[in-house]
């Protein structure tokens, strides 16, 4: 090849665009578009918000959406005092976790024909435990205790085959334990 053929060559393709309007940040020294990628996002979006308000809002859409829905205050907000506020949250809290009530009576098999009853819930509805688990060794005539299950709750554990009769009990004794909140289940072999 010739001089000649390569300076055809070289007119033929393409030149080469280079990008000079590229914004660092401040505080990562990556491109903004990178920022994500730095550890330090929530800083670069401060910095950037306040150097170009523009680049901030196309690098960043979902960030300034949220941000102007946050602005954004319903009508019926304003009317209402922070303590009505207050007293509708606690109301619905309350709802919701009596609705959430539930006491479960589980029949777990332990060796061939041996079984013991796992009352878990009680508490829920305002029963010392202690009691109740004595109040099940007298009438059965068996043993049960107060035992923290996996996930750091008291369960009351009582031995024997004694689960419709615990349903009963509790019936009779704990009126304020609603019968269609109490769930009766059979569990899996220890």
């Amino acid at each position: 090849m010739s001089d000649t053929e390569d300076n055809a060559a070289a007119q033929e393709w393409p030149s080469t665009r280079v990008l000079t309007d590229i914004v660092y940040c401040g505080v990562c020294t990556l491109p903004v578009e990178y920022c994500e990628f730095a550890g330090t996002t929530t800083k670069c979006q401060k910095w950037l918000r306040n150097k170009d308000v523009a680049l901030f809002a196309k690098t960043w859409p979902a960030v300034d959406l949220t941000e102007k829905m946050d602005d954004a205050t319903l009508e019926e907000d304003s009317t209402l005092t922070k303590e009505q506020k207050k007293a509708e949250a606690k109301a619905a809290q309350e709802a919701k976790k009596k609705a959430a009530q539930r006491l479960i009576i589980k029949r777990v098999e332990r060796t061939k024909r041996k079984c013991v009853i796992e009352v878990s819930g009680l508490e829920l509805f305002g029963v010392d435990l202690k009691k109740a688990a004595k109040l099940f060794a007298t009438k059965f005539a068996c043993g049960s205790s107060v035992t923290k299950n996996p996930q750091g709750t008291d369960d009351i554990i009582v031995q024997g085959d004694v689960q419709d009769d615990i349903y009963d009990l509790v019936l009779d004794t704990w009126p304020q334990v609603p019968e269609e909140q109490i769930e009766l289940t059979e569990g899996k072999k220890k």
